[in-house]
């Protein structure tokens, strides 16, 4: 193996080294090619003498709740919903206005006193949805809560940012 020396580095051409252990019945072999040298410190006891210093977190402040896009945000949920639960009409029989009025209730009032745009959509406002559906003994809870959480994931932050585009301007 050759070895060429370059400051107080040491490189070596690469060779097939074997590894420590085998797997199965597999060889598996490394190449080693560059080798410091054992004086060589990257740590000195300053290092570790100090404790390290710790710089100010920034904290970022989420903006308040808009209620007139909460508002508009909460009609656009309800139609949707609507929409979506209306093709599994055998599932919520007569009281899918019931289940969706309950739905819109709940993501409304998050809207209203949660929701500062993107990362603050929570989950709470779709488990109190099942819960609240439960509790009235509505049927489809955990389909509707579901259907209600992917919408809202796939639409909220987007239509806030759309929303705050178009009054910044």
């Amino acid at each position: 193996m050759a070895s060429a020396p370059l400051g107080n580095l040491i490189f070596r051409s690469p060779a097939a080294v074997p590894a420590r252990k085998a797997i199965s019945n597999c060889a598996i072999l490394r190449s080693a090619s560059l080798v410091l040298p054992r004086s060589l410190h990257f740590f000195s006891r300053e290092t570790f003498s100090r404790p390290p210093k710790a710089t100010p977190s920034q904290k970022y402040v989420y903006p308040d709740p808009i209620p007139e896009f909460a508002s508009a945000e909460t009609q656009k949920f309800k139609a949707e919903l609507l929409k979506k639960l209306s093709k599994e009409k055998e599932s919520f029989g007569n009281d899918l206005q019931t289940v969706v009025n309950v739905c819109a209730e709940i993501f409304s009032e998050f809207l209203h006193k949660d929701y500062g745009g993107p990362g603050t959509l929570l989950i709470e406002p779709f488990t109190d949805m099942m819960v609240a559906l439960k509790e009235k003994n509505l049927p489809g809870a955990p389909l509707a809560a579901r259907a209600s959480l992917l919408w809202a994931q796939n639409y909220v932050d987007d239509d806030w940012e759309d929303w705050n585009s178009i009054s910044d301007k």
